[in-house]
């Protein structure tokens, strides 16, 4: 038994006196735009990408993942991070930016190995695993 069509839903909620949510534009095409070019331009130390490679780079060595995050995951996950740091109103971005989307940036795009593959919680434990004891140190710069 699964759920029913978007149209019997709608239906039911009709026949209970709610009326179905309306949607309604939260930004403008220019506006989305425009965040995306902020976005660009928060400050990202080294380190950080760094640390955004090692996440990356532990899902590729892990004995349960066939195919880990690729550098194209790692370039999403610094963006997503990105804008998490102007989310939090920061010009620059924190190692918890990183933290905060990686779970939800790496896990569905890395490929399981066989044995893995039936456990629904085995990405997101790769990644919490990566993010357990894949360590951020701010390095000495002169």
């Amino acid at each position: 038994m699964g759920y029913p069509s978007a149209r019997d839903e709608t239906q039911m909620l009709r026949l209970h006196g709610v009326d179905p949510p309306v949607l309604r534009a939260v930004l403008n095409p220019q506006d989305a735009l425009a965040l995306q070019g902020i976005c660009g331009r928060i400050h990202v130390e080294d380190d950080l990408f760094e640390y955004a490679v090692a996440l990356a780079s532990y899902t590729r060595n892990h004995a349960r993942v066939a195919l880990g995050a690729s550098p194209r995951a790692t370039l999403a996950m610094v963006q997503a991070a990105k804008a998490c740091a102007l989310l939090a109103g920061r010009h620059f971005m924190v190692p918890d930016d990183i933290r905060a989307m990686a779970p939800h940036v790496l896990a569905h795009r890395l490929v399981l190995t066989a044995d893995a593959e039936p456990d629904p919680g085995a990405r997101a434990q790769v990644v919490e695993e990566a993010l357990s004891k894949v360590g951020y140190r701010r390095a000495a710069r002169a």
